[in-house]
């Protein structure tokens, strides 16, 4: 084979010794092979660098050859839904059709919708991973050149782009803050162990910036907390703390309704808050909201266009794509701390 050809699928069939057709039913998976030959075929692509034109195999087989797979963990997530959104609107204007399902966070129920996904020929798959997934089962679909896409959080046992957000910047921007308005006794209100990647960089940006500012780690002022309910027990608890924090971060949305709620109840409006993610009607707190924000439409966007690369033929390594996060001041992360120079 010349130095400057591309590989070709008779050249991955004359490095294994089959037929051409062989080849094609191993890559296309819509034939019976031998767990030998699938794995001497996936080897010989591999040492080629062949590289399958997936639009023209799924128009030759027949196949709904225009449709992207997306796993989102919840279909009823305004934040997930900003994300399809933006898929689907980036994704038309080549003329593909986004399917969609949830996974709820399960990583059986999301092995089982990749698996319908590829059944169905699909020529791109984008995944958000649920927590203990293993992605070692679409290998040798990427080395067949079926773009995959982590979104949101990295995947485990597959090396592919990821698009994420800036989760450990954010909040290490949002507890900064507070410190600049004389907090020095911050609570973090999060889902904790951190198993899952955004909760583990967002605890991992709330300690960074107290040891930037020279402040200590206290552990109890760190509370779990899986729901609003939790984070309404959670508040109250770091409240009732011989030394209460002035100052709260909420490690998500859920978290800082609970928070909001419980402040309330407790009538501790000078309890300063930064949440991370926005809260529906945030600006009519009292005070408004102060919050860091993601931006969904971006890492939506982000996602099929590093996608529909792959697919046009982009063959550089797998890259992580870090999409900045946003603090949006709107009154409770500005409260002083009582006996500040601000108060």
């Amino acid at each position: 084979m010349a130095a400057n050809r591309r590989p070709t699928l008779a050249d991955v069939a004359r490095e294994v010794g089959v037929s051409a057709k062989t080849v094609s039913r191993v890559l296309n998976e819509d034939g019976p092979a031998s767990a030998q030959t699938r794995e001497q075929v996936l080897a010989a692509v591999a040492k080629l660098g062949f590289q399958p034109n997936l639009m023209a195999r799924n128009i030759r087989v027949g196949g709904p050859d225009t449709t992207i797979g997306l796993v989102i963990p919840d279909l009823a997530n305004p934040f997930f839904g900003a994300v399809a959104r933006a898929i689907e609107d980036t994704v038309s204007e080549r003329g593909l059709t986004l399917l969609m399902g949830s996974s709820a966070d399960d990583p059986e129920r999301e092995r089982a919708l990749t698996d319908k996904f590829l059944a169905r020929r699909a020529s791109i798959l984008i995944v958000v991973p649920s927590v203990g997934a293993d992605h070692s089962h679409l290998r040798s679909h990427r080395t067949a050149g079926l773009p995959v896409i982590f979104l949101d959080r990295p995947g485990a046992g597959l090396a592919t782009d990821s698009i994420v957000s800036s989760n450990r910047a954010g909040a290490h921007e949002g507890v900064a803050h507070l410190i600049a308005h004389g907090h020095r006794r911050i609570g973090f209100v999060g889902d904790l162990p951190q198993k899952l990647y955004t909760r583990r960089e967002r605890l991992a940006g709330y300690r960074a910036a107290l040891e930037e500012a020279g402040l200590p780690y206290d552990r109890s002022l760190v509370v779990n907390a899986h729901d609003q309910q939790g984070a309404e027990a959670a508040t109250s608890q770091l409240l009732d703390l011989a030394e209460p924090p002035t100052a709260l971060f909420a490690g998500n949305n859920i978290m800082a309704l609970g928070i909001v709620v419980e402040l309330a109840r407790s009538g501790r409006k000078h309890v300063a808050v930064v949440a991370f993610d926005d809260v529906a009607l945030a600006e009519a707190l009292e005070p408004a909201l102060t919050v860091v924000v993601q931006d969904p439409e971006e890492l939506g966007r982000t996602a099929a266009t590093t996608a529909l690369a792959r697919l046009d033929g982009d063959r550089s390594r797998a890259r992580t794509v870090t999409v900045p996060t946003r603090l949006i001041v709107r009154g409770s992360g500005e409260q002083p701390a009582p006996g500040s120079q601000q108060a």
